[in-house]
């Protein structure tokens, strides 16, 4: 027993939370980790979940398990990304709200859901981006955490997805004259991929707007904008092109 409990510590990342599920797919048996807890090695986190006995858990600690050992999609998205990388200079870096995106088919864990965090999480579920794939996210590091965040590419598109509803378009707008590096191969993909043709429109608008150099290298030839017009603002203006409604000025 004391072996295992050795081998446990020094695998468990402080600041991080283990699932139930996950440990005894390891071999720790819900008997033996009633015993630890009871030693006063581990603490319960909620049901289904345990961090270190003492030990804080913040919001990305949290994500890790989410990511690391239930295999959810959930990510830190959309201007919480931008704002994460740096990329997001034209905009106040409020990190009071924190954006999350997903497309699992399962819910969320309650421990992670109810409890109370230092931020507000806005999670979001949708499957307008398809599954996520590899070149869509990348890793940051938080306090020695690795966590997986938007892609600057995927992130401003979760930002513009949120237009008008709880992101401004002036913001966006701000961000996305900033974005003069993004990489036009990622960008194709998601165009390709994301099933909204609104937010496409919305997108190419933006680009355009700010003539980045990117945007002849962007390979259109696949991207389905759709028919008709779109309304993102009512009594807004029309953008000709792509046949979209946008703010005034």
């Amino acid at each position: 027993m004391q072996g295992k409990l050795n081998q446990l510590l020094i695998n468990w990342q402080k600041g991080t939370i283990r699932t139930s599920a996950s440990l005894r797919l390891k071999g720790y048996s819900d008997d033996l980790l009633s015993k630890y807890k009871k030693s006063k090695w581990l603490e319960s986190f909620g049901n289904g979940a345990y961090k270190l006995y003492g030990d804080r858990i913040e919001w990305y600690g949290a994500l890790f398990a989410l990511q690391r050992e239930l295999n959810s999609t959930i990510h830190v998205a959309g201007k919480s990304a931008l704002q994460l990388k740096g990329l997001a200079h034209n905009i106040s870096n409020d990190f009071r709200k924190l954006n999350l995106f997903h497309n699992d088919n399962k819910y969320l864990p309650k421990w992670f859901r109810d409890h109370k965090w230092d931020v507000e999480l806005v999670v979001t579920k949708t499957g307008k981006f398809g599954n996520y794939k590899k070149p869509f996210l990348s890793d940051i590091i938080l306090n020695g955490i690795s966590i997986k965040v938007s892609s600057p590419e995927l992130a401003i598109m979760e930002m513009l997805f949120k237009v008008p509803e709880t992101e401004s378009y002036n913001e966006a707008n701000l961000i996305m004259e900033g974005l003069l590096t993004l990489r036009p191969k990622i960008i194709s993909e998601i165009l390709l991929e994301c099933k909204s043709v609104k937010l496409k429109r919305l997108f190419m608008h933006l680009a355009e707007r700010h003539n980045h150099s990117w945007l002849k290298r962007l390979n259109l030839s696949k991207v389905d904008f759709g028919k008709g017009k779109r309304q993102i603002v009512p009594n807004g203006m029309l953008d000709p092109k792509y046949q979209i409604t946008v703010p005034r000025g």
